[in-house]
């Protein structure tokens, strides 16, 4: 069996690259190739001893091939491959994930998801993300996608991320009358919740009812047993836990609603599967 120590595993974000070194690199997606280049050649760093490098990567992307297919981020380098960009040498070996279809595995395998056969999972940050297991299985497209996407499904005159998402969380407060600084986060926003603020909490119930109306006939036809949520809003699931269960009370397979097990590490747990 390969060991830890000649295995990389890099969870690529829009701003920043996690490394199971425990380095953070910057990376400016919006930004010219140069840059990407640089950030992804300082995450893989010198390959040295490592033989294999497991990626997590936001979509779209060609997860057989490695090719950057996005164009909202990483647009820079549209249509080339990871290992040409990063130079990756021909002798280490690399794997592919859709960021979202990761962290579902590693909850599958050896989180909450591992005692279901049909998981969901959401995922919320400054995006909304959506991956599902049926039948002990991940659904994917061909090219390694969620096949289901609910971030783009229409909503009040918008798409759903408009209103579950960092963004949405802080349209829905400042729609609600909340006061909203151009630097509030949403770990403030679930303070002001916790502090009594009835915009904020308001906000964040709304959030879990749109979001769970939304999923409701996708679990329902699946027959999902176990629904968790993940990214770094669902720290903050204990104020939309209410609104989601009332919301999915109709989807009698599930018997099982909360957060994943570990927030920081579900992303690098899936990619240690790889």
């Amino acid at each position: 069996m390969t060991g830890l120590a000649d295995k990389l595993l890099l969870d690529v974000g829009g701003t920043f690259i996690k490394c199971s070194d425990g380095r953070s690199v910057p990376v400016d997606s919006q930004g010219p190739a140069s840059d990407i280049t640089a950030s992804l050649r300082a995450a893989v760093g010198n390959t040295g001893a490592v033989r294999h490098i497991a990626v997590a990567m936001p979509g779209p992307f060609d997860y057989t091939t490695g090719t950057f297919l996005m164009k909202h981020k990483f647009a820079s380098v549209y249509g080339q491959t990871f290992r040409s960009v990063a130079a990756v040498p021909d002798s280490v070996t690399l794997r592919f994930i859709h960021d979202v279809n990761c962290m579902l595995l590693g909850e599958v395998v050896s989180g909450k998801g591992k005692d279901f056969s049909n998981v969901a999972l959401v995922s919320l940050g400054t995006g909304l993300g959506f991956a599902m297991q049926v039948g002990g299985k991940i659904l994917q497209t061909p090219e390694g996608s969620p096949l289901y996407s609910i971030y783009n499904l229409p909503f009040r005159g918008g798409v759903l991320e408009d209103f579950v998402s960092k963004r949405g969380l802080l349209r829905l407060y400042t729609s609600l009358g909340g006061m909203t600084p151009s630097d509030l986060t949403v770990k403030a926003l679930s303070l002001l919740a916790r502090q009594g603020d009835k915009a904020a909490g308001e906000a964040f119930r709304q959030a879990g009812q749109i979001v769970g109306e939304a999923i409701a006939p996708l679990l329902r036809e699946h027959s999902v047993q176990c629904l968790l949520f993940g990214g770094q809003i669902s720290r903050s699931f204990d104020l939309m836990e209410p609104a989601v269960r009332d919301s999915l009370a109709g989807v009698t397979s599930l018997s099982h609603i909360g957060a994943v097990s570990a927030i920081d590490n579900a992303t690098f747990n899936g990619l240690a599967v790889l």
